[in-house]
């Protein structure tokens, strides 16, 4: 699985790195994906994460 982050609908509010600071981190007030591709034990959380966002700036492929 890939994460991506539309940096351009990104509003930084932090809740996917709360849900999932394995493959989320916040860098300069945008979310930013640190794990690539997300590793099997992670896709779970990032779906979670992804459907936590409040712009959904967040998608999975």
């Amino acid at each position: 699985m890939k994460a991506f982050v539309d940096h351009d609908i990104c509003i930084g509010c932090g809740q996917c790195e709360m849900i999932c600071p394995e493959v989320f981190k916040l860098n300069d007030d945008k979310a930013t994906v640190i794990q690539k591709p997300v590793a099997p034990e992670n896709e779970a959380k990032a779906d979670e994460a992804a459907k936590a966002c409040p712009v959904a700036a967040i998608s999975l492929s």
